[in-house]
Formats: C-alpha cells, structure tokens, sequence
C-alpha cells in the first residue's frame, strides 16, 4: 500500500521553473477517500508544475480507466477516463469563488494533490455510466422492465437518446413540445386536477 505522502509535493525546496511529476492511481488511491462514486482504476496522473515567485500553476492529465457504478443495473462498469485542467495556487488570505484558483496560506510549503487529482478524474467520466447494450445485470434489466413497463430494446435505446442530446447542441429558442412523445408517467400526472 503506498503512503499518503506519495502525492504531497514539498514545493518550498524546488526551483522556480517547470517540474514534472507522475502518479499512478490504483485501487487504494479510492479505498482511502471516504465519500467517491468511483469504486477502483487503474489510471496515470501527470503533473507539471510551474513554480513562479507569487504562485504555482499546475496543468494535470489523466488516462486510464476506472470502475463505478452503472446507472441503469448499478453493477460495477469499467469506464474509460481520460482529461486534463489547469489549476493556480495563490499565496494569501482571501477565498475564490474560482474553481480554478486555489488561495494557500502564506506559510504553505507542501501541496497535497490527491483531492485535485479524484476532482479530475471524477470531471472526466461521461456524463451517462451505463453498460454496453447486452452486459447489465440481467436480473435488475428484468425488475427495470417489470416496474416501468417498458422491454429491454425501450431500456436501451432509452439510452441512445441520452447519448444522443449530448452530442446535440440546444437551441436557444424555445420549441414546441407537443410532438415530443411523452413518458407514460408524466403523461399520467397531467390528468390530475
């Protein structure tokens, strides 16, 4: 089990200008968060850190895969992550409302980037995590069609759709609705008066 340490930087003892640092993510890397929807990966982290007089700024990346939850039969599903971001740390004493401004006490001289490398790694996964068609859990695709009346073709391309209005840019005009088909259960609370 690696140590905690691994992803402290002592940054006081480096030079000003670029350095480069790589973490390997594996499954104790989650195992030590308390709260994390991702259950285990197998990931690359890179680092390079620019050390400045009055800051740090620091361009991470990540590539590998993780294993969470999916969000049709809530079985474990290996996903692909891969991404990147620039974060700052500034030294002083007022808060951001920037995400990507990081305010460090003046007496700072060590920086842990294990949270900012879990936010990246979570920021990366799709915004939908589902099984490819055929692999969920066929027990919960079976109690799925049960209670929602619908067949495992519906389930699924149920699903093509998500995918499909994430690649879809939204119009800014307002449509008109009424030959959208409707889900039976909305459909149902429009008659209640």
């Amino acid at each position: 089990m690696k140590s905690k340490r691994e992803f402290i930087i002592p940054f006081v003892g480096l030079k000003v200008g670029f350095h480069e640092f790589e973490f390997e993510i594996r499954d104790t890397f989650f195992e030590e968060l308390e709260y994390t929807i991702i259950q285990k990966g197998d990931a690359v982290v890179k680092l390079r850190l620019e050390k400045k007089e009055t800051m740090l700024i620091g361009e991470f990346s990540v590539s590998g895969f993780v294993f969470t939850s999916c969000d049709r039969c809530n079985d474990p599903v290996e996903v692909p992550v891969k991404g990147a971001f620039r974060l700052i740390y500034k030294f002083g004493d007022e808060q951001s409302d920037d995400e990507t401004l990081i305010v460090l006490p003046s007496d700072t001289y060590e920086l842990d980037v294990r949270q900012n490398i879990y936010e990246l790694m979570t920021v990366s996964l799709p915004s939908r995590l589902v099984h490819r068609k055929g692999e969920c859990n066929e027990e919960m695709i079976e109690l799925l069609q049960k209670y929602s009346g619908r067949s495992e073709e519906e389930l699924e391309d149920e699903e093509s759709e998500w995918y499909e209005d994430d690649e879809e840019e939204w119009d800014d005009e307002e449509d008109d609705d009424d030959d959208d088909p409707i889900d039976p259960r909305w459909s149902a609370l429009k008659n209640l008066n």
